[in-house]
Formats: C-alpha cells, sequence, structure tokens
C-alpha cells in the first residue's frame, strides 16, 4: 500500500505555481504583529488529544468493556474509520459553502465537548448508548483536521504555508505522543467513563483559543495599496480584524 502510494505521488503530484512578488517586497512572516496562527496551532493541539484518545482505545473499550470480539469490535473500528473521513469531507464541503473555517472549527469544538462528555457519562453508567456515542465522537472529533490545516495554509499564503503546516502537523503529533501512555494512566486510575469524560475539557479550552474570525494572505504589496483608513481600523479583506 505505502509502495502504491508512493507511485502515485510520484506521477500525480505536481506543486503550484508561486506567485510573483514586486520588486523589493518581501513576505510578511505571519507570526509577527498577530496571534492569528499561534491560536489556532494550539487549538488544533487541543483538538487532536481526544481524537488519538478516543481512536486509540475505542477498540480496547469496546472488548474488555463491551465483552465485544475482536472481529467484530475491529469491524465497528473500520466503519467509523470510514465515517469519520466523511466527515471531514463534509466539514470541508459545509466550510466552503460558509465561506469560513474560523466559525466551523468552534462549531466542531462545542459539539465535541458535548459529545466527550455524553460519552463520559454513558460509558461510567454502563449504557448500551455508549456504543453510538464513541462512533459519533469518534466522527465529531476528527472534524476539524482538515479545517484547521486549511486556515492555517490560507494565513500562512504561499511564501510561509510551508513552514506554518509543518508546525501545525509537528506540534499536534509530539503532544499526540504522549497521549495514549497518560490516558492509558488514567484508565487505569479511574475508569474509562471518567477518563473519556475528562477530554471534553481540550475542545473547551480549544473554544476559548480559537480566533472569532478568518484571515487571509495579504503580501506587503497588497497591504501599501490599501487605504489608509483600512489601514487605520485594521480591516483586512473586507473583514473587521478580532
Amino acid at each position: 500500500g505505502c509502495a502504491l502510494g508512493a507511485v502515485a505521488c510520484a506521477l500525480g503530484l505536481r506543486d503550484p505555481e508561486r506567485p510573483e512578488l514586486a520588486a523589493g517586497v518581501r513576505p510578511a512572516n505571519p507570526y509577527r504583529g498577530e496571534d492569528h496562527l499561534q491560536r489556532i496551532h494550539l487549538a488544533s493541539i487541543l483538538l487532536v488529544i481526544p481524537q488519538i484518545t478516543l481512536w486509540t482505545f475505542q477498540l480496547v473499550w469496546l472488548q474488555v468493556g463491551r465483552g465485544w470480539s475482536p472481529e467484530a469490535a475491529g469491524a465497528l473500528v473500520a466503519l467509523t474509520q470510514a465515517l469519520g473521513g466523511l466527515g471531514r469531507i463534509a466539514a470541508g464541503v459545509i466550510s466552503d459553502r460558509m465561506g469560513s473555517r474560523a466559525r466551523p472549527l468552534r462549531q466542531i469544538a462545542g459539539a465535541a465537548a458535548v459529545t466527550l462528555l455524553a460519552l463520559g457519562i454513558s460509558v461510567g453508567l454502563d449504557w448500551a448508548i455508549a456504543v453510538p456515542l464513541i462512533v459519533l465522537a469518534s466522527c465529531v472529533t476528527v472534524a476539524d483536521n482538515g479545517l484547521a490545516f486549511t486556515a492555517v495554509a490560507e494565513r500562512a499564503g504561499p511564501f510561509w504555508s510551508g513552514r506554518a503546516l509543518g508546525i501545525q502537523n509537528t506540534g499536534q503529533y509530539l503532544i499526540g505522543t504522549g497521549v495514549p501512555p497518560a490516558l492509558g494512566w488514567a484508565i487505569t486510575t479511574f475508569g474509562y467513563g471518567p477518563s473519556f469524560g475528562a477530554t471534553a475539557l481540550f475542545p473547551l479550552l480549544a473554544l476559548a483559543v480559537l480566533p472569532r474570525a478568518d484571515r487571509h494572505y495579504e503580501d506587503e504589496s497588497a497591504i501599501a495599496a490599501r487605504p489608509a483608513s483600512n489601514l487605520a481600523t485594521g480591516t483586512r479583506n473586507g473583514e473587521q480584524d478580532t
């Protein structure tokens, strides 16, 4: 599978044309003078914690907590992964139609907090609804990935997007490596229900961190061409900066 993927990438991937900058213009550093990208990075790190929690321990919980066979548990995990992939695409379609990344990101964070809390309660009380809830929560907690990735690229622009996307993924993976052992300890100490429910805190924190408005790339020549009134009020792409 990896070999086929490598061949497909070698044959199919092409770099887009990089836009030309005006003479003497340097691409602006999107990390300077604002914290928009930093907030998306931090929120994405917070949102990936429940995602990795569920995708790591769903299989084990179904067998240990619900008494499912490995085959049945594996089939449900496979279905969950497929639904999660469709959920990401749906989130992207909705985001395009809304014309925003920030608003659906915030909505997904809120939905993740609610579903995770409901999952923790239902698992702790051993309710049968916990099984469909863990599928739902697993799908909701992965729906933000593509939106955050796109928001980073759109803000960073063609001259900084490689670095910005590298920071985005590296931060998530670094934190992600610590989630399975940390949650494994929590589950051993407190049980599945409290441990799953406690991860609802991270989407709530992400909700507090996420920007309320989108920001898009502008090079120095575009900024210089803006009317003085826009520069004074901080408007960008027709929207008020927040």
